[in-house]
């Protein structure tokens, strides 16, 4: 039984990545969005201000591996739902879990790459210096913040037609980058736009992730972490609330 759970939660992992990458819409904006972006203001048209690279680089990749997890499953969930596959294979022996388990793991992957490209564009292109352990704090740091918008995404997903669900989440996506500090360094925004941030987990992962570096706007680490694991538990329960209300 544990072997058959096993191959299970294994075969739809594999069907849900394989499906991604086959899908151009998909991996092209996830892969080449963040990438170009780092490389025109990384590298392009550097900065002269010390480590403005490396703090592009580590908002860049929060900008990045937000993408795969809020359109893997606030678009695909949306259209699985109306297609009929999700409540296929709801009535299938597949446990739920599995489909969630699945749709992480793609967004994981995907998270893995879009980094390493974005290191592999600072480390060729730009002065970024990091000791072995803030590359690895970093890149672990941003594969365990795709969490939260996995369960944003999965609510999203569950409750938006598969015809609102790219417009609402590509504005979801975009408005919060720009409300975070991820496109330009949070303090050159509005004060009004500084507190609106708090309210954002993508402010709260970018501070943890700068925080690796120490380049962040001095508030308790331990603070954002919780604050940020209260958004995973709350987007959590949404999405299993809706889950129940339409399963």
């Amino acid at each position: 039984m544990i072997a058959l759970t096993q191959t299970t939660y294994m075969q739809e992992s594999k069907v849900d990545l394989l499906g991604l990458m086959r899908s151009p819409g998909f991996v092209l904006p996830a892969l080449l969005f963040p990438c170009a972006f780092y490389f025109f203001f990384g590298v392009v048209f550097k900065h002269d201000a010390s480590g403005a690279s490396t703090y592009l680089l580590v908002n860049y990749c929060i900008f990045g591996i937000m993408g795969p997890a809020l359109f893997n499953f606030g678009v695909h969930v949306a259209q699985d739902r109306e297609t009929g596959s999700l409540t296929l294979k709801r009535l299938s022996p597949m446990p739920p879990l599995a489909y969630v388990m699945a749709k992480s793991l793609s967004a994981l992957c995907f998270s893995l790459l879009i980094c390493s490209l974005l290191f592999g564009i600072a480390l060729l292109g730009t002065d970024v210096t990091m000791s072995a352990s803030q590359w690895l704090g970093l890149l672990g740091t941003a594969l365990l913040g795709t969490l939260p918008f996995c369960g944003l995404g999965l609510w999203l997903g569950l409750k938006l037609s598969a015809k609102a669900a790219p417009a609402v989440v590509n504005l979801v996506y975009l408005a919060m980058a720009m409300c975070s500090g991820l496109w330009v360094p949070i303090t050159l925004l509005p004060e009004s736009m500084q507190t609106f941030a708090w309210l954002l987990p993508s402010y709260h992962l970018s501070q943890l992730a700068l925080s690796v570096l120490s380049m962040h706007q001095g508030h308790p680490i331990g603070l954002h972490l919780i604050i940020l694991s209260a958004f995973a538990i709350a987007f959590a329960l949404l999405a299993s609330h809706q889950w129940r209300k339409l399963y």
